[in-house]
């Protein structure tokens, strides 16, 4: 990961028939799984800015998703701070576990989600100089994200039953707004926090772009997600200021169903700007690119699991940032209109 930094049946009903969901409630019942989709958007916090594939595909309104994460990282940069300050003597090793909440919406007759997520984790530094090695450690809570996402081009939101059956995403652009809350632990004698005593936030466009036939098990598409992110300052840096300038990053996904419940995607994540200065001492922008992969799984109507893995490539001098890392996932996520069908179903 960079840091730093079912078929469905397009059955429309013949004049005067009238669509029965119910009959019909396992197709349905799958995009429930799109929920959880959503909240992978749990990784800005801990990862800046790096979501997995198929994050921004659209659920039935009023849809929510409780996600669980877990992921191992590793490099020179503290994994908790999205500005990502390179350590080149540095060697930062971190376990995060991050939860949220999420629920859909229709705001305007469009799809639209609000979210808010709060890493949790371990974090542990080792700095060398010359002869000398200093070592120290942080646990506890991050900074919690609060999101916004709304999609401003593509198909109206899904409100009933018929309009989820025949969703497929086109061409869609949302608009993104994420905001770090800086109340996470936050020593400021020490280097190594899991909180950054400042805001953060970026606005990002999301767009997916539909290839080919909307099939189960046939899926594709062609993600990217260009984001800029703003810091504010830190003032009580180590008894310095910490001020970090605006960073653009550009996300890209290929992703493709290998068979109706399992999917993969090839991600590329490039970042640069982001310099930082501490106390009027500015340092060098970044300009980092990141290979990964991503494989999904849909295990029942309700949970769904992620695994994932990314790593810079470009990264063979001191200064440049240096990251990889695991990511796992397993999200829950229901609809009470779906969960109403289950039961109905289940009676007859």
């Amino acid at each position: 990961m960079i840091a730093r930094s079912a078929s469905i049946s397009r059955h429309r009903p013949h004049q005067g028939e009238d669509m029965k969901p119910i009959s019909r409630p396992r197709y349905a019942l799958g995009f429930v799984a799109a929920a959880a989709a959503l909240t992978v958007l749990a990784f800005p916090a801990v990862s800046g800015g790096q979501v997995p594939a198929r994050s921004y595909w659209k659920s039935l309104a009023g849809s929510n998703a409780v996600p669980v994460f877990f992921m191992m990282l590793s490099g020179n940069s503290n994994p908790f701070d999205n500005a990502h300050i390179v350590v080149p003597a540095g060697q930062f090793d971190a376990t995060v576990a991050p939860v949220g909440f999420m629920h859909t919406f229709a705001l305007f007759d469009r799809s639209a989600s609000a979210a808010i997520f709060v890493p949790m984790g371990r974090v542990g530094a080792t700095v060398t100089t010359g002869v000398i090695t200093v070592a120290q450690q942080a646990s506890g809570f991050g900074d919690p994200l609060a999101e916004f996402d709304v999609n401003v081009i593509g198909k109206k939101a899904s409100k009933t039953m018929p309009n989820l059956l025949l969703y497929e995403p086109g061409f869609a652009v949302d608009v993104l707004m994420d905001l770090g809350i800086p109340i996470g632990e936050y020593d400021a004698s020490k280097p190594l926090n899991l909180g950054q005593n400042r805001w953060f936030g970026r606005v990002a466009t999301p767009i997916v772009w539909q290839l080919g036939p909307w099939v189960p098990g046939r899926r594709t598409t062609l993600e990217a997600v260009p984001s800029l992110w703003l810091f504010g300052p830190n003032s009580d840096y180590l008894g310095q200021t910490l001020t970090t300038d605006p960073m653009f990053q550009l996300e890209g996904h290929f992703t493709r169903d290998f068979a109706k419940d399992l999917w993969g995607s090839l991600d590329v994540t490039w970042v640069t700007g982001g310099k930082a200065t501490i106390g009027g001492v500015a340092g060098e922008s970044l300009n980092n690119l990141a290979l990964g992969y991503t494989l999904g799984y849909k295990i029942n109507d309700n949970i769904q699991t992620t695994f994932g893995y990314m790593a810079t490539v470009n990264d063979n001098q001191p200064g440049d940032l240096q990251m990889d890392g695991f990511k796992l996932s397993v999200v829950f996520g229901w609809n009470p209109l779906v969960e109403g069908l289950k039961r109905i179903k289940g009676s007859e």
